[in-house]
């Protein structure tokens, strides 16, 4: 289900946004010119700054969030499974003073079978839960274009898509809780491959003697073509590593996968590849790059240079 106007956003809708990274910060900012009343959090009060300039509540601790919020939302966009574990159940989390029929939606990237636990804790206080990761990046949470990826009871769906309309343009109801996570994971494991793909095929193009700008163009349109060629495949051409999405993050989410393909037993012999090859990535010292920067792991395990 893409977006519709069939869905509007109330004016003055109360929302707390948990976690201010670069798809945290975006989410506050357009849901406020949106016109709910957001409330935000993060452990590091100077990404608040500039939100707080402009109206948004800084709240010192989740539990304080979630003290405003009555039967508004909740998003949560934070770095890792234990994270929002400690957002949603620390000795400041939101289950201290969360009221019955908030809805709370995690954004992040969270293990599947964390996700069920966590939507039990929050559902035995009387509020919802709704896991719903997204695609597209910081910039497609700024130009509110992600994909987004929801799992959970389908009254709860409804009830968020306003949000998910403010925040995304491909939005869909994928199944019940952690169904969302499952298709994350399926996203993460096609990146990671797909960025290891276009890594290749470039340093092979550059060794073999051709320009790998115009291959890469040459490309656009074809089979192999997809966002991550157009994307990262511009940027490794471009040698731009600067972090939309660090490597370490991607090497977490194959992780993740990887933890999913074991707890039901399965072996994906490309995605033990995917984790050798971004571990070696991180390992070599280069997980602070973009995702793109796979290209100078690729580079250095031959003794290339682009």
């Amino acid at each position: 289900m893409s977006g519709s106007s069939e869905f509007s956003f109330v004016p003055g809708t109360k929302v707390g946004v948990v976690g201010l990274g670069k798809m945290g910060w975006h989410f506050a900012m357009r849901l406020h010119n949106a016109g709910a009343e957001v409330f935000i959090h993060s452990r590091t009060r100077d990404k608040a700054s500039d939100l707080e300039a402009i109206g948004l509540t800084y709240c010192k601790t989740p539990q304080d969030l979630a003290r405003n919020i009555n039967s508004g939302f909740i998003v949560i966009c934070v770095t890792d499974t234990p994270a929002i574990e400690q957002v949603i159940c620390g000795d400041q989390g939101l289950l201290l003073a969360m009221h019955t029929d908030t809805l709370v939606i995690d954004m992040g990237t969270t293990q599947v079978m964390n996700t069920r636990v966590l939507a039990g804790r929050v559902d035995h206080v009387g509020a919802g839960y709704l896991d719903a990761p997204v695609s597209g990046g910081a910039i497609g949470a700024e130009q509110g274009s992600l994909s987004i990826m929801v799992g959970g009871d389908e009254s709860d769906f409804h009830r968020a898509m306003p949000l998910f309309n403010v925040l995304g343009e491909n939005i869909n109801h994928v199944g019940p809780l952690g169904a969302g996570q499952i298709a994350k994971t399926a996203n993460q494991m096609i990146v990671a491959m797909t960025i290891d793909a276009v890594a290749e095929a470039l340093t092979l193009a550059a060794k073999a003697g051709a320009d790998p700008a115009k291959v890469r163009n040459a490309l656009l349109g074809g089979f192999a073509d997809s966002r991550i060629l157009e994307l990262h495949g511009q940027r490794m051409v471009d040698r731009n590593f600067e972090p939309g999405a660090r490597a370490t993050v991607q090497l977490k989410d194959v992780k993740q996968a990887m933890e999913l393909a074991e707890h039901y037993s399965l072996r994906l012999s490309g995605l033990e590849t995917a984790m050798d090859l971004w571990q070696g990535m991180v390992d070599d010292g280069l997980g602070e790059l973009d995702q793109a920067g796979f290209i100078r792991a690729v580079e250095e395990k031959n003794q290339t240079k682009g």
